[in-house]
């Protein structure tokens, strides 16, 4: 089938290997019964195998070994182990095994082994059945390794039809599913079916320990080989009721290595000719309630981006700025804000963040993450629970108004798949009054902002007491406060006057003229009180020689004030007595009227100068 030579080398390493140290080892253990399923119609081969094993010695047995190649241990980026429990239809997944790698003494160099710890020691005579999932990234190697921009992408495939495993098996099958497209050839066997986009092997009966039979697959794969090289997450908590979220992708198309040249006009023409290997779009999915959704790059905002959600999540729909062919890069960021109450919980006087660690992005191949927690200022007393092994650091972030920094929990980790989208907790003690601090901040700077401004408008800089201009600038002080009380008890004067207009729309409301009559003698009384007050302040504008600019305009002031007094006595009169008479809503309307312009004209002349006299 035309396989690289470097590909064939190594498999003839490993069964030269295999052939000259495998012996049965263990024999304690038997498989009964192996069921293997790998899944390729992603970038990520996922291999699920389930595993019934039984104790044929006569010690217990207290945990289980299994076995990699060397050559795909290298790719593996997740293995999980679960116990089975019941039978026929009624099986389900329980407990989650604890695996841990292992080095036994005797066991082939060309493999990687791994300790499956059992909850109880198998006794002898009894079963256990397993769930085995491994997922591989980098494992469909592109075959060509280079392609145009008219071409397929096809990827091979290697494993064994037979299970290697230490121990012997009994009864093994595999089943290989493949996306929807078309197989160059595969490696045929004994027992070897092709069913549509399925290739199944066996079953195979009485293998002894580290049988190994080579098979590979070449197939067409023109799925988004989407990788990111390296992604930065930042996850920033604010007790005032957001959860920030921040990523930085570095992405690259990790298929076949495009060669030749690109044309755009092929491209828009027949992209499913033209750009069959390419991916135009990824898929994110946020959690439910994520809001204020931006997604940029160096350039800036990049709008060729939708977001749909529902009750139970928030997807995005993510286009780069042009297609990515096998080697093209781009890089971007994407950033929401979520409720501070879905992810931030209490718990023994402490607060913790509940988070899923790996991308959103739907089957993104991660080399390098580094996920970054940054804690409110004040937070102390650090720990972190992960469902894996993490590296782990702490840092200090500075930013806007903080004292002593913000201390930030980092997370690192290599290969990582979407089986890694698993809740990690990030605990720490948080006082509530800590969040006072910053907003304390704030006032006590604008605090004394505005006392310097006080104490500089204030302070006298002037060289002598007795200088004209320090006299001048003391009749003006004077002045301007003289202006500011007239304009003051105009403003009282219209506020009255608002009073006897709203007599007016209550006596329209309930018919009481008596009530009518008394409000306007209060008004009197409050404008004449208010006339008196006006006179020495007038007096004084007059007779001072800084005002003389200014006086006109606040005599002509007062004038327009009183003239709308007596406009507004007159309306009153009016309709008082067309009340007492029980004159027509129309005949009352005609007979104020004319007064109703004036009172308008008079208002907006008032509200003109003041605004002048606020300027000067």
């Amino acid at each position: 089938m035309g396989l690289g030579l470097g590909v064939m080398r190594t498999i003839e390493f490993l069964l030269l290997i295999i052939a000259i140290l495998s012996v049965p080892v263990l024999s304690d253990l038997i498989l009964s019964k192996v069921e293997r399923r790998i899944d390729l119609t992603s970038q990520i081969a996922r291999i699920a195998s389930t595993i019934k094993a039984e104790n044929d010695g006569s010690s217990s047995v207290s945990e289980i070994l299994l076995s990699i190649p060397e050559v795909q241990a290298k790719n593996l980026a997740y293995l999980t182990v679960k116990l089975v429990e019941g039978k026929g239809k009624a099986k389900t997944s329980g407990v989650t095994l604890a695996v841990e790698p292992a080095n036994p003494k005797g066991m082939p160099p060309a493999l990687s082994f791994y300790t499956m710890l059992l909850p109880k020691p198998l006794a002898n005579g009894d079963s256990v059945t397993l769930d085995v999932l491994a997922a591989f990234t980098h494992s469909l190697r592109p075959f060509p390794e280079k392609i145009t921009q008219a071409d397929i992408q096809l990827v091979v495939f290697q494993d064994t039809a037979h299970y290697l495993s230490p121990y012997p098996v009994k009864v093994q099958s595999l089943t290989v599913k493949l996306p929807d497209a078309r197989i160059e050839s595969y490696t045929k066997l004994e027992n070897t079916k092709g069913l549509g986009s399925e290739i199944k092997y066996g079953p195979y009966e009485n293998l002894p320990p580290f049988s190994y039979s080579p098979v590979a697959i070449h197939f067409e794969a023109n799925q988004a080989f989407a990788v990111a090289q390296e992604l930065v997450r930042e996850i920033e908590i604010s007790h005032w009721g957001n959860v920030q979220v921040t990523e930085h992708y570095d992405i690259v198309h990790g298929g076949a290595m495009s060669k030749g040249e690109f044309s755009r006009l092929d491209y828009q023409s027949k992209p499913q000719i033209r750009g069959a290997s390419a991916f135009k779009h990824l898929v994110a999915k946020l959690p439910p309630r994520a809001h204020s959704i931006y997604y940029r790059d160096a350039i800036g905002n990049i709008s060729t981006s939708h977001v749909r959600g529902d009750s139970k999540k928030t997807e995005i729909l993510i286009e780069p700025r042009y297609p990515l062919f096998g080697g093209w890069k781009t890089a971007f960021t994407i950033g929401y804000g979520l409720p501070l109450q879905d992810f931030v919980f209490e718990s023994e006087g402490k607060r913790f963040l509940n988070f899923s660690f790996g991308s959103p992005m739907h089957d993104l191949v991660t080399d390098s993450i580094t996920l970054k927690v940054v804690l409110p200022e004040g937070s102390k007393y650090l720990s972190v629970s992960t469902p894996f092994v993490v590296q782990q650091e702490e840092e200090i972030k500075m930013s806007h108004l903080d004292i002593f920094g913000r201390p930030v929990v980092v997370l690192k980790k290599a290969n990582v798949v979407p089986e890694h989208n698993q809740f990690f907790q990030v605990y720490y003690q948080f006082n509530a009054l800590a969040m006072l601090m910053e907003p304390f901040m704030l006032i006590t700077g604008i605090f004394f902002l505005f006392v310097t401004c006080i104490v500089y408008v204030h302070v006298d800089l002037s060289i002598s007491k007795s200088s004209a201009s320090y006299l001048a600038n003391l009749q003006w002080d004077d002045v301007r406060a003289t202006v500011q009380q007239i304009q003051n008890t105009v403003n009282q004067c219209l506020s009255t006057h608002e009073k006897l207009e709203a007599s007016l729309r209550d006596l329209s409301r309930t018919g009481d003229v008596q009530a009518c009559k008394a409000a306007r003698k209060a008004t009197d009384g409050l404008l004449k009180e208010l006339s008196k007050e006006l006179k020495p302040l007038i007096s004084f504008l007059q007779s001072s020689p800084p005002a003389a600019h200014i006086f006109p305009k606040v005599e002509e002031l007062v004038a327009k004030e009183r003239e709308l007094q007596e406009r507004l006595m007159a309306k009153h009169s009016i309709i008082v007595d067309s009340y007492e008479k029980k004159l027509g809503g129309r005949e009352t309307e005609n007979r104020v009227a004319s007064v109703q312009q004036k009172i308008a004209a008079l208002r907006q002349d008032i509200e003109d100068l003041m605004e002048y006299i606020d300027e000067i």
